[in-house]
């Protein structure tokens, strides 16, 4: 385990667990502060999650630990980090104002989305679901709307049909009906906090109508998790009064590229579109 991330080894422990959602808040909270998990003691773990102490306690026996003490026994034995160097990196953050500590924050995210990608194969395996979906449907709401629209909006220029769903409401399972029935075999959703019912229930009901749904959300615990075929993690930042959402963002080109991968006409639809732009002055340059 010593040649992964921090990130990465909490993720191996806590993969298969049944969790229950406040257990996957903790869960999610010490993956967002690897780095500093074996150092915190279960207060201020339980305040970082916005949880009780005792859950913290439930949290570390449901792992199969004695209490949280063994826990972060066993985080400081797997870890490389010293607690010297997490002292370091805490006087480094005090001299930050809040908006460095943000960019710093989403600058953590994107190095753990770096070490996720070192296993290419969830993503390469996205990526043929999404080209072999006609049409393919795209769902994000609320704030992840703009991750549904960008990602669209993109996946048009190579896909032959795209269909973006970013708002609710009571015609969302007749926009899966429609798109089930014209052919469609995969679902691709954006889900971030805080997770509206709605898509909950949209991707329960998509997989009942036989979709695959594969996910990017922001975190592996996210309420999503368990009404998703393939979910890749992609870490929000909360550090200002609206989260962040570079790493998503960022996820989303990856699943792009992969999904062009797999759709032979990719590059020459690319060059159509810009010739037809040309000749149409579309942009200026």
């Amino acid at each position: 385990m010593s040649g992964s991330s921090p990130a990465a080894r909490l993720q191996r422990l806590f993969e298969g667990r049944r969790l229950t959602p406040t257990q996957r808040r903790i869960a999610h909270s010490m993956v967002r502060r690897a780095a500093d998990a074996p150092f915190l003691s279960s207060v201020e773990l339980a305040e970082l999650a916005g949880v009780s102490q005792p859950s913290v306690t439930r949290f570390a026996v449901a792992l199969g630990f004695d209490g949280y003490p063994a826990l972060r026994k066993h985080l400081r034995e797997v870890s490389p980090v010293d607690a010297a160097d997490a002292a370091d990196a805490d006087g480094l953050e005090d001299t930050l104002n809040e908006y460095q500590q943000a960019v710093r924050a989403e600058i953590e995210n994107l190095r753990q989305l770096s070490e996720l990608l070192a296993d290419p194969a969830p993503v390469e395996r996205a990526g043929r679901l999404l080209a072999a979906s006609r049409p393919l449907l795209v769902l994000g709401l609320r704030a992840a709307s703009s991750q549904a629209r960008g990602f669209g909006y993109f996946a048009a220029k190579v896909h032959p049909d795209v269909r973006v769903v970013d708002e609710g409401g009571s015609m969302l399972h007749d926009r899966v009906d429609a798109a089930r029935r014209a052919g469609a075999s995969a679902l691709m959703c954006f889900a971030l906090p805080r997770h509206p019912r709605e898509v909950v229930d949209a991707l329960a009901y998509a997989r009942e109508q036989g979709l695959t749904v594969v996910t990017v959300a922001d975190s592996a615990f996210a309420p999503v998790a368990a009404h998703s075929d393939l979910l890749i993690p992609a870490a929000v930042g909360t550090g200002l009064a609206f989260d962040t959402a570079c790493a998503p963002m960022l996820m989303g080109r990856v699943l792009l590229e992969a999904m062009c991968d797999g759709l032979p006409e990719a590059q020459a639809r690319l060059e159509d579109f810009d010739a037809r732009a040309a000749a149409r002055g579309l942009f200026v340059e």
